[in-house]
């Protein structure tokens, strides 16, 4: 099995959850047609979810069923990070998403932006409505440090700089999203004394999960993932960083699955904590997966 089916045997154990969140996608969206129908199908098109889907087995691993106002947190994570694909199609100049067009190649650059702009405002909405001032100053501080890294990203493009420079680019880009997940989740259940806990595994494994991708970038075992598209883009990343040169990046593969185990270890000591059952076992699924797939 490759890694497409073997996480969706560990999806499963978040369905039900998961069919309440893509309600509320679907539901959040309001606006004129065309438009309103094809946000509508890109919200809910096939899609792993794994910003959802490990808080979800967390909570449920601690013996909690989720809340309405969990599920409205995630559903506010989904709108980031959808919003965040929609932009990120009209920097790279995408005509596909998930075997559909993207909203640029649909509708032009200018909607698209105006239609990610639009699901950041609802996703600040939902927020707001938790009436939690923790959760809100979280949001904000994730949304400001996604832009951040794609704006530092742009002005460092053909530059080969340094692994603390590759982490802090794989937490603002991926991990901080990943952190706010499980972090306010966390908050909002029965055990947000655990919080800082939860908040270290979604960061630890936010950046396992940034790493994995950049070495699927350049080689080529995941075939539904284009390749060397960052290289020809001037985004030099942890390989790169590694063998000190372009040309010989592969010299630096190595390392980078050193790198990408060492947060994957950090992630497992914190999940160790939690009580045995079958929801941290596919949490431990998950994180092997990345490791070997």
């Amino acid at each position: 099995m490759n890694f497409d089916e073997k996480y969706s045997t560990i999806k499963q154990y978040a369905s039900k959850e998961l069919s309440i969140i893509e309600d509320k996608l679907v539901s959040s969206v309001n606006i004129i047609e065309p438009l309103n129908s094809h946000l509508k199908k890109f919200l809910i098109s096939p899609s792993k979810r794994i910003r959802s889907v490990l808080p979800i087995l967390y909570t449920k691993a601690l013996g909690e069923e989720l809340s309405n106002q969990q599920l409205d947190l995630l559903c506010a994570i989904e709108l980031v990070h959808n919003a965040s694909l929609i932009h990120d199609d009209i920097i790279d100049e995408s005509d596909l998403r998930r075997n559909k067009k993207t909203i640029n190649a649909e509708f032009g650059n200018k909607l698209a932006v105006i239609s990610g702009d639009y699901l950041l405002s609802i996703a600040m909405d939902i927020i707001t409505n938790l009436n939690s001032k923790d959760i809100l100053e979280k949001f904000i501080s994730t949304i400001r440090q996604m832009c951040i890294g794609e704006i530092n990203q742009n002005f460092n493009r053909f530059k080969i700089g340094t692994i603390d420079e590759y982490i802090e680019k794989s937490k603002n880009k991926t991990a901080y999203l990943f952190e706010t997940a499980f972090k306010c989740c966390t908050i909002l259940g029965t055990h947000s004394q655990n919080m800082d806990i939860s908040g270290k595994i979604g960061l630890n494994i936010g950046i396992a999960f940034q790493i994995r991708d950049d070495i699927l970038n350049l080689v080529n075992t995941d075939k539904s993932k284009p390749v060397n598209n960052d290289l020809k883009d001037g985004i030099y990343n942890a390989p790169i960083i590694y063998s000190g040169s372009i040309e010989n990046y592969t010299q630096g593969i190595e390392k980078t699955r050193d790198l990408l185990n060492n947060y994957i270890e950090k992630a497992k000591i914190q999940i160790s904590k939690l009580p045995e059952n079958e929801f941290k076992k596919k949490i431990y699924d998950f994180l092997e997966l990345l490791i070997n797939d």
